[in-house]
């Protein structure tokens, strides 16, 4: 049996996250930082677990986000967001991911 990931549960955020995944190291950042931002709409007390978790896992996990700090954090962030949210997060990343590759195209 597979292992299931958390984002799997919801087809569109994993769309999403697998077309991140597959971005340039370059390129990631853009479409991270909006993730970033929804840490307003998610409690302090779940933010400080979150920063926490990074902290000790940070360079160490076998995700394909773990080496990075800045996406592992935007990850963990989206990971404890409500699953509204996390499909807002997904719909807004697709959109960002159709741009950048539009953009890619026209250079």
């Amino acid at each position: 049996m597979k292992h299931q990931r958390w984002y799997d549960k919801d087809p569109l955020l994993k769309e999403a996250l697998e077309l991140l995944k597959l971005q340039p190291a370059d390129k990631q950042p853009g479409a991270v930082d909006f993730i970033i931002k929804l840490q307003e709409e998610i409690a302090k007390d779940v933010i400080e677990k979150v920063y926490d978790m990074v902290n000790e896992y940070q360079q160490s996990g076998n995700r394909w986000y773990d080496k990075d700090p800045v996406l592992l954090k935007a990850m963990e962030t989206l990971r404890v967001a409500s699953p509204q949210t996390q499909r807002i997060a997904a719909k807004k990343l697709l959109e960002n991911l159709a741009a950048m590759a539009e953009e890619n195209e026209n250079d």
